[in-house]
């Protein structure tokens, strides 16, 4: 009998088994200096001018939200075709996420969507790079900076003032490692939140980071210090500064959050980002296996991950199978996982899910975004995955399309 593919498991071997232990063994377990030098080394990886790192993607941002002074009147633009964190964050900031559809090209929001949706009150645009393809930031900047969409903002406090145009903010999750005119993901615009969760291409078993690349205007030392206090109950002294002799004294500034990064954490992600790049290189091959495999089926619909201008971190291969309904999808999957593999769908769009259908968005209004979900099924890739079990998976899928829709 055959063994089950899954889907995304985590790289925990040896390596990552000794560094988590060196880090219990050495009396510093919370906040520390692994956690210091996981940001410090994201930082030089991904050409931003500094990271915090955090407990998740979603608690980052809803700091940032926070401190950016996002509040209830205001408005984000987010994809409809994201996972429902992306909603969520701006939700209990007050705010209204507003939705918008998808390119025909790619599964990015449409840039020209995000102009028609833009409002006085909008104070954020929230690109997400699903499955590690980046956003077309370069149109979005473009976009924020034309005087017409300038002159309508209107600035809440003075760092919005400072920035003097909508924020654009990239949702990272996927992409850790993705490029796009050379440069690399985390620092393709003003403010990137990646996730580190156990399924991501990079892990600390649960995590995330907020790189900052915000202009030269703000201070990104006092940016760092004042979310170091933020992402701690307000606290002023981290329990590393508290331990300097005499130094146990400490002030809260702020009503904080609590979700800073642990050294166990960090010392997963400091073995993973030393060998990122081997990662990489395998998925990408899984990619191209996945590629060459389905160019020879007219009802396969391959996704965009590698362009003149843009490589994906090659997180999630989404493929498409053209003339499938939802329920045939649905059929397809279900006879995949009788070949045992393990496949999924990234993601339901957020007006499917009731808490989004509550607050009055219809999937209607995005049919791009539907029309992708619908036949959308995300394949393995990970790096103990092998040529084999990508065989493995081609076979099975085919099978499966071909007995549905048959």
């Amino acid at each position: 009998m055959a063994y089950m593919i899954p889907f995304s498991p985590p790289r925990i071997d040896d390596k990552i088994i000794a560094e988590v232990t060196a880090a219990l063994q050495s009396g510093w377990i919370t906040t520390g200096p692994r956690t210091k030098q996981f940001e410090k080394n994201i930082s030089e990886y991904c050409g931003c001018k500094t990271t915090v790192a955090v407990n998740s993607w979603t608690m980052g941002m809803q700091v940032f939200l926070n401190y950016w002074g996002i509040q209830p009147g205001d408005e984000v633009i987010i994809p409809a075709y994201t996972y429902c964190a992306s909603a969520n964050v701006i939700v209990h900031a007050g705010a209204k996420p507003v939705m918008v559809d998808l390119n025909e090209e790619d599964f990015n929001l449409n840039v020209e969507k995000v102009r028609q949706a833009i409002t006085p009150k909008t104070k954020a645009i929230l690109a997400v790079d699903i499955s590690g393809f980046p956003a077309d930031y370069d149109l979005l900047m473009d976009l924020v900076n034309e005087e017409a969409i300038k002159s309508q903002f209107s600035a809440n406090n003075d760092m919005q003032s400072n920035l003097g145009r909508i924020i654009v903010i990239s949702d990272s999750a996927h992409s850790f490692g993705a490029l796009m005119n050379g440069k690399r993901s985390g620092s393709l615009t003003d403010v990137s939140s990646f996730s580190f969760h156990a399924v991501k291409n990079l892990t600390t078993a649960e995590g995330g980071a907020l790189c900052f690349n915000l202009p030269d205007s703000f201070d990104h030392d006092e940016i760092y210090k004042e979310f170091c206090t933020k992402i701690l109950h307000g606290q002023n002294k981290d329990a590393l500064a508290k331990t300097k002799k005499g130094n146990w004294k400490y002030d809260v500034e702020e009503p904080g959050f609590k979700c800073n990064m642990t050294d166990i954490q960090a010392a997963i992600g400091l073995v993973e980002l030393e060998r990122y790049q081997e990662s990489l290189d395998r998925r990408k091959m899984i990619f191209h296996r996945y590629a060459d495999a389905f160019s020879k089926y007219n009802w396969a619909i391959k996704p965009a991950f590698e362009t003149d201008t843009k490589t994906s971190s090659y997180h999630l291969y989404l493929l498409r199978i053209d003339g499938a309904s939802e329920a045939q999808r649905d059929e397809i999957i279900q006879e995949i996982f009788e070949h045992d593999v393990s496949v999924n769908v990234h993601f339901q769009p957020l007006p499917l899910l009731t808490a989004y259908k509550k607050r009055g968005y219809q999937m209607n209004d995005y049919p791009e975004a539907y029309a992708k979900y619908a036949n959308e099924i995300s394949l393995p890739v990970y790096f103990n995955l092998t040529d084999g079990d990508v065989d493995r998976v081609v076979a099975a899928l085919v099978a499966s399309v071909q007995k549905v829709l048959a």
